[in-house]
């Protein structure tokens, strides 16, 4: 089913998740619109965080709530004690649910216990934390990698089994990581030479770039046959490491999250793919999920979170599994423009405008 008509489908039983009954039950009073969701993000480093998340999720708590519902958001810049303190603060304020995006999935389940300890339900977002949380609503992150890793494998063809592969994985303290790591390494072991492997220090492009310096350094920058980069801020710098030794053949490089600027590599020829995944449906369905959850509504909530995963402190935690894309020249169309997350004036800017005109990509 394509992304769009998903998404609807999900906005539909959205609809039904606030305005139907449980077993007969009479519709919400009034009053149990007027909700404040706390919502904590890690850093604005990842751009989808402050361009599409946020605002996605505010503004669907608005639109469910008869706009009587807010979000109060944070976001912690990276830093795992800023968010502590933040998430503390929220349980302090006595808000209604919170949503979390942990900069540290284990640093984080202290102040989870402590919401559980206040009645306070929570809600892992995007990143599965520690500690007694309510729901997970994320993608299926091990197929991330694996899409990943079947990418670069098929853009390299027969000369795969010998071709030297450098892995830029993400921060270790992120959950995510080890799910992308070992879903691209079910594609890639044994099928091509892993020459060098490297944790990127809170997913920081210019750690993926000092890294790539120093694989370059030590495989020789024209021996490189394809980068697995666990997302596309990495893609950047690593694509920008190769510029500048000279290489003019970029080979492929993976990314995910369909940033703008990975969107316009990819139109350029200069970024092998990207993951796309829908942010409309994940910030949609952890809005419906916050607001059943808050009203009790057990029957919707459970039919949002039919999904089930095990945390290190936790089994059969309930969640929603997104699905996810590969984007490449072939489907921008189908995916980021039917979706409405970018324009083609946003990616066919002056720079990228005969790119473009070469893959058919016009208004």
């Amino acid at each position: 089913m394509p992304v769009a008509a998903t998404l609807a489908a999900l906005s539909l039983t959205g609809c039904g998740v606030i305005g139907a009954t449980d077993d007969g039950a009479s519709a919400p009073e009034a009053k149990s619109y007027d909700i404040t969701v706390g919502l904590l993000l890690p850093d604005t480093d990842t751009a989808r965080f402050e361009k599409f998340d946020y605002p996605l999720i505010r503004d669907r708590i608005s639109s469910l709530t008869n706009k009587q519902g807010k979000v109060v958001y944070q976001n912690a810049q990276g830093s795992m004690k800023r968010q502590n303190e933040q998430f503390k603060q929220m349980v302090a304020d006595r808000v209604d649910v919170i949503l979390v995006n942990a900069v540290d999935s284990k640093a984080i389940a202290p102040a989870v216990r402590k919401a559980k300890e206040a009645d306070i339900p929570v809600i892992a977002y995007d990143r599965l934390a520690e500690g007694p949380i309510d729901a997970y609503v994320s993608h299926d992150n091990e197929l991330v990698g694996q899409v990943q890793g079947r990418s670069l494998v098929t853009a390299l063809g027969g000369k795969a089994e010998t071709s030297k592969v450098v892995m830029m994985n993400g921060e270790p303290a992120d959950p995510n990581t080890a799910l992308f790591k070992r879903g691209a390494l079910s594609e890639l072991d044994g099928k091509v030479d892993i020459a060098k492997a490297y944790d990127t220090r809170k997913w920081l492009p210019e750690v993926a770039a000092e890294n790539m310096r120093k694989a370059l350094k030590e495989i020789g920058a024209g021996n490189v046959a394809a980068v697995y980069s666990a997302n596309d801020g990495m893609a950047g710098a690593v694509i920008e490491a190769l510029e500048d030794a000279g290489v003019t053949d970029l080979p492929p490089v993976t990314g995910q999250d369909a940033d703008l600027a990975a969107v316009q590599r990819i139109v350029a020829g200069t970024q092998h793919m990207t993951v796309y995944k829908s942010f409309l449906l994940e910030a949609t369905g952890a809005a419906d999920m916050a607001v059943a959850k808050v009203q009790e509504r057990s029957i919707q909530f459970d039919a949002l979170a039919r999904d089930r995963i095990d945390s290190p402190t936790q089994e059969d935690i309930p969640a929603m599994l997104v699905p996810v894309v590969a984007l490449t020249e072939e489907n921008i169309q189908d995916t980021v423009l039917d979706d409405g997350v970018y324009t083609v004036e946003d990616i066919c800017t002056e720079d990228y405008a005969a790119d473009c005109a070469k893959i058919g990509l016009t208004s």
